[in-house]
């Protein structure tokens, strides 16, 4: 689990077949083999490291649902070890499961982004979401996009700062929605 505040910008340095090869410092200082790291909100596996960087390996699955596949070596990429019990829970709850890819419409500090028209049932007024594995809160929403207003901290330390219009972004909707509806969907059916 995780709560979409990134610890750090690493950098993507490449990959060799399904293995890719993350350049970072703060999540290295106590991580282990098998430990979870999210990359981009992508919750992926640590399958070796150094004390400059680290590695996993990517599934088919993950490649078709997330922006891994678009990286470039040099790009940044956000990171988030997973939370710890004893951690304050600041952003929200996040799994690291990639509902969607979505695109930037507008770049910071007005950030707009369109995503698949059916996802936005689980988008609410001043709700939560996680664009790139961000915690952010959405407004001004539609049939299938929203606004985040993102201030200068978030630009400077996430990649949503450097996100320009017709980018790619990972998404994560607010699990407790989906498993709402997935809870209530039965007793909605007995009624109609």
């Amino acid at each position: 689990m995780f709560t979409g505040l990134i610890e750090e910008m690493g950098t993507y340095l490449g990959h060799d077949g399904d293995r890719y090869k993350i350049q970072a410092k703060s999540v290295l200082e106590d991580i282990a083999i098998g430990d979870s790291v999210a990359v981009n909100g992508c919750c992926v596996t640590v399958i070796a490291f150094t004390q400059e960087s680290w590695e996993t390996e990517l599934t088919p699955e993950t490649l078709a649902r997330t922006t891994f596949g678009l990286l470039e070596p040099g790009d940044k990429v956000n990171l988030e070890r997973p939370v710890r019990a004893s951690d304050r829970l600041g952003g929200h709850i996040l799994q690291g499961h990639v509902d969607a890819v979505g695109e930037v419409v507008a770049p910071a500090p007005d950030l707009r982004v369109r995503i698949p028209a059916e996802l936005m049932r689980y988008c609410v007024e001043k709700g939560s979401i996680a664009i790139d594995g961000v915690s952010l809160t959405l407004f001004d929403l539609d049939d299938d996009s929203f606004t985040i207003a993102i201030i200068p901290h978030t630009s400077l330390v996430t990649t949503i700062g450097l996100r320009q219009a017709g980018d790619k972004v990972n998404i994560e909707v607010d699990v407790a929605a989906k498993l709402i509806e997935k809870l209530i969907a039965p007793y909605l059916a007995k009624l109609a």
